[in-house]
C-alpha cells in the first residue's frame, strides 16, 4: 500500500505544530518539496491568511524562550536568521534593553555565582557572557557588581 507524500500545506502545518515558524523559515525548509513553481508561495499565503503564520507570535516565542538566557545581540541575531522584519526586530530588542543588566546578572549568577579570583577566571566569565549576546558594557557592570558585593564580605571575614 503506497502512501501519498504530504502536501506542502500539510508539511507546513506539521512544522507549525512543533513551534512557531516565520514565513522565511517555512520557505527555506519546504522549498525542496515544491514540485510546481509558485505552489509553496500559494500554500504559505493561504496559511498566513488564516493566521497560522504570524511574525508577531514568532517574535514573542523567541523572546519568551531565549531572552532569559541570552542578551539582546543574540536575540537580534536569531530573529534575523528567522527572517523577521527589521522593524519588528528593533522593537523586540528595544524592549529587551531595559532588562539586559538583570538578565545578564542572573545568567552570571547561575553559571558562576562567585566573583572571579584572577584575570583568567574574569576573562572566562567575560567570554561566557559576551558569547550569549550581552553587551560589553553590561558584562563589565555585572562583573564589577559581583566583585563589589564580594569585597565587603571579605573585609568583614578578615576582621573577625
Amino acid at each position: 500500500m503506497a502512501f501519498a507524500a504530504p502536501s506542502l500545506k500539510g508539511r507546513a502545518l506539521r512544522l507549525l505544530g512543533q513551534r512557531e515558524h516565520s514565513r522565511a523559515e517555512l520557505q527555506r525548509k519546504l522549498a525542496k518539496y515544491e514540485e510546481d513553481p509558485g505552489a509553496l508561495a500559494r500554500a504559505l499565503d493561504e496559511l498566513a491568511a488564516k493566521d497560522f503564520i504570524s511574525e508577531t507570535r514568532v517574535v514573542e516565542s523567541v523572546l519568551h524562550q531565549r531572552a532569559p538566557r541570552l542578551g539582546a545581540l543574540r536575540v537580534r541575531q536569531e530573529l534575523a536568521q528567522k527572517g523577521i522584519a527589521p522593524d519588528a526586530i528593533a522593537q523586540a530588542v528595544a524592549a529587551l534593553q531595559a532588562t539586559e543588566f538583570e538578565r545578564a546578572r542572573e545568567v552570571w549568577r547561575r553559571r558562576f555565582g562567585v566573583p572571579a579570583q584572577d584575570a583568567a577566571a574574569r576573562a572566562k566569565q567575560t567570554r561566557f557572557l559576551l558569547a550569549r549576546g550581552f553587551a560589553g558594557a553590561v558584562v563589565a557592570k555585572v562583573l564589577r557588581g559581583a566583585q563589589a558585593e564580594d569585597g565587603p564580605a571579605l573585609e568583614t571575614d578578615e576582621a573577625e
